[in-house]
């Protein structure tokens, strides 16, 4: 006779620890969401953990009132723009890194890398001193460049571990048909490409969006204030507006998160292909 299978004790351990984690998560996100639909009285009088007598949306008008816009759009133009640079100087530098056969490519690959161990904050003085000679300090491009910059070495790490994943019978393939090194790069490795797209468009993206320290060094007026350092707007010399800063912040995730939405499929399979051959 066929014996049966032992059934499957229950893992308490593992479940504790996950909700454990689940009140990590949770409570965070409560807190935020709670303190964004109540009054700055009612918070401060009830604590952040208690759930509001009278729910409101003032907080979110009152983060528009507080020039939340204008930062917003200027963080929007920041990000296409940096989103756009990469997008125009990492798919044709990878592509050349990984067709090139010589080994000066290579050596110029591994000293553009070096990139990735020079911190923002280390040369943030003369950074500051090249803008402001070249006339672009307190202007959004003061701050587009210099972001831009920083996230070309992670994008082309990502991007290229990601088209050295096409088959090299592909491209002998697209040889025999006649096609030039142009519309091999157009047609072939683009779209086989995809997911390490999504991946350097999403990362710089965020690199933009989140940034801090070149808006708070390159710029000072608030007609080029971005969401970071709009945040300041909430403290005042009575104390802080804790649930209109909670709003701003809530906004200001609500773009990053529906991208990552749309993107995180690729997201995932283009971070995978960093490790390639």
């Amino acid at each position: 006779m066929r014996q049966r299978p032992n059934a499957q004790r229950p893992n308490y351990a593992a479940g504790l620890g996950s909700l454990i984690w689940l009140a990590l998560v949770g409570v965070p996100l409560y807190v935020l969401l709670i303190a964004t639909l109540r009054t700055t009285s009612d918070y401060s009088t009830q604590g952040p953990l208690s759930f509001p007598s009278q729910l409101t949306l003032s907080n979110y008008f009152n983060a528009f009132s507080n020039g939340f816009g204008q930062d917003f759009l200027n963080t929007l133009i920041v990000t296409v723009s940096v989103v756009g640079i990469v997008l125009l100087v990492v798919p044709p530098l990878a592509y050349a890194i990984v067709r090139a056969q010589g080994r000066t490519i290579a050596v110029v690959f591994r000293v553009f890398l070096l990139g990735l161990a020079v911190p923002a904050q280390a040369v943030i003085v003369p950074m500051f001193y090249v803008i402001s000679q070249a006339g672009l300090y307190d202007h959004l491009i003061g701050v587009i460049l210099p972001t831009a910059a920083f996230s070309l070495p992670v994008c082309t790490l990502v991007l290229t571990g990601a088209m050295r994943d096409i088959t090299p019978d592909l491209y002998e393939a697209m040889a025999m048909d006649g096609a030039s090194p142009w519309r091999v790069f157009l047609q072939l490795v683009l779209p086989l490409s995809k997911g390490g797209l999504s991946s350097i468009v999403v990362f710089s993206a965020l690199q933009a969006w989140n940034g801090f320290l070149f808006p708070l060094i390159l710029t000072q007026s608030d007609s080029t204030k971005v969401i970071t350092l709009g945040l300041y707007n909430f403290q005042t010399e009575h104390g802080v507006d804790v649930p209109g800063l909670l709003s701003a912040v809530v906004l200001s995730m609500l773009p990053i998160f529906v991208v990552y939405l749309f993107a995180r499929r690729a997201l995932v399979q283009g971070l995978m292909g960093v490790g390639g051959k």
